[in-house]
């Protein structure tokens, strides 16, 4: 059976999506969602995200239709009510009558006359072992599988959002790295200028100089289109790619999430919208094997009609009404391939299921040891930044006393700028695995 707040859910989100619409419905594109220069927090970011990626909005029409489906089942419960009307001119036949060879006519004959008929039907279902609850249990299965199907569009629509997210803020950092960097570069470069003007240095240290600029001025230049792409990927996870100008709120910090391989599979095989779509899938299947063999069984229906007819007012009345057994005796032995292809599918159902269940095992494995060697790294790489702090400052010291030499201070500056990158990317590592195993997990 599908869960009623699962179905609430359906029909809520819907009708919110459309009651959305019209109330932005005068205003035009993306500023509809965002406003030129806001700030948006990653949890704004997926908001924005669910209500227009496509394929949220695909697959929430998906469990729409599947709902109607249900619907369209139960009406086997119902009577079927029709009626007609109809109006016909009729000229009758004059026969003819052959004597001695002379053909002639029998007479004039009755005149053309109109003729008016109505009627109502009424047919019920009364009992057809089973079958239309069958269909109906079918069609709840297959709402429950396309509800999960949307549950898990927004799982995938979330850790879309949180990766390029994560990306946006490491190349923004990077983006800074890369602008203090030409700083320090210029810094070093007049400081070897003066150097060279008083004659304690040589020329080679201002060429040097020079060179190592011109190269953090490339950098600069390949991280802020870097940063520009992510925006891009951003925008386009949120279903937005025409978004206006915006900012980000920073949440590139490491916290250790804490949690074990078997607590994240106990969630998982519980939480994970893929799998709960395949268990009702195979539940589908099952029904549709019950379905497939009522073919075998008869189908009993009450009828009744009544109608009106005549070549003129008032019209005759007459009425009937009865019960029907249908039982079927040879069908060129359809029920037993309807059967066996029904008991092919539930086979495949299953596997599909077991090969999920294979593939969530994988998916949180792999999320968890990524989270774990992220984790790991996010300590070092910062032991890194301080290291390469000291030795630059030892370098730059020297080379200010006239003992050390650009070289040196060239190594330095970039093994700094490195240690700075690789914690950068580290923290977004490290958020980008856990966004993983959150989504390995069944969670948004």
């Amino acid at each position: 059976m599908i869960k009623r707040p699962v179905l609430v859910a359906v029909c809520v989100l819907a009708a919110a999506q459309m009651s959305y619409a019209g109330q932005t419905s005068g205003v035009s594109g993306a500023q509809a969602f965002i406003k030129q220069g806001e700030t948006l927090s990653l949890e704004r970011c997926i908001e924005i995200a669910l209500k227009n990626q496509p394929n949220v909005i695909a697959a929430v029409n998906n469990a729409v239709a599947s709902r109607s489906r249900v619907g369209q089942a139960q009406s086997a419960y119902y009577p079927q009510i029709n009626a007609t009307a109809a109006y016909s001119r009729i000229a009758p036949v004059v026969s003819r009558v052959t004597v001695s060879g002379l053909s002639t006519f029998s007479g004039a004959g009755p005149s053309s006359f109109d003729q008016y008929i109505a009627s109502a039907t009424l047919n019920q279902n009364i009992y057809d072992f089973g079958k239309t609850p069958a269909q109906i249990r079918v069609q709840k299965d297959n709402l429950e599988s396309t509800t999960a199907d949307y549950e898990n569009a927004q799982s995938q629509v979330a850790f879309n959002v949180k990766q390029a997210y994560y990306a946006v803020l490491v190349a923004q950092k990077q983006l800074d790295v890369a602008g203090e960097t030409v700083k320090q570069l210029e810094q070093h470069l007049e400081q070897a200028r003066g150097f060279y003007e008083v004659g304690t240095k040589p020329k080679f240290d201002v060429t040097t100089a020079e060179v190592n600029l011109s190269n953090g001025r490339v950098n600069l230049i390949v991280a802020g289109n870097n940063l520009k792409i992510d925006i891009v990927n951003l925008n386009n996870a949120m279903g937005l790619p025409d978004a206006p100008d915006y900012s980000i709120e920073d949440s590139l910090t490491f916290q250790k999430y804490e949690v074990t391989l078997d607590e994240v599979l106990r969630k998982a095989y519980v939480a994970r919208p893929d799998l709960k779509s395949s268990a009702a899938k195979t539940r589908s299947a099952e029904e549709s094997v019950t379905v497939a063999r009522t073919g075998y069984y008869p189908a009993l229906t009450g009828n009744a009609k009544y109608g009106w007819s005549g070549d003129s007012f008032p019209l005759d009345s007459s009425w009937s009404a009865g019960v029907a057994l249908n039982v079927p005796i040879f069908s060129g032995f359809l029920t037993k391939y309807q059967v066996e292809e029904a008991k092919a599918n539930l086979n495949v159902a299953k596997a599909n299921e077991d090969l999920i269940r294979q593939t969530v095992f994988s998916d949180v494995k792999q999320a968890y040891l990524n989270l774990k060697a992220a984790g790991d790294s996010v300590p070092a790489s910062e032991l890194a930044v301080k290291q390469a702090a000291e030795n630059l400052d030892l370098a730059n010291g020297r080379y200010t006393t006239g003992v050390g030499n650009p070289i040196e201070v060239t190594d330095a500056q970039v093994a700094y700028t490195n240690a700075r990158g690789t914690y950068i990317k580290a923290l977004g590592d490290y958020r980008t695995a856990r966004a993983a195993l959150e989504k390995a997990m069944g969670l948004k």
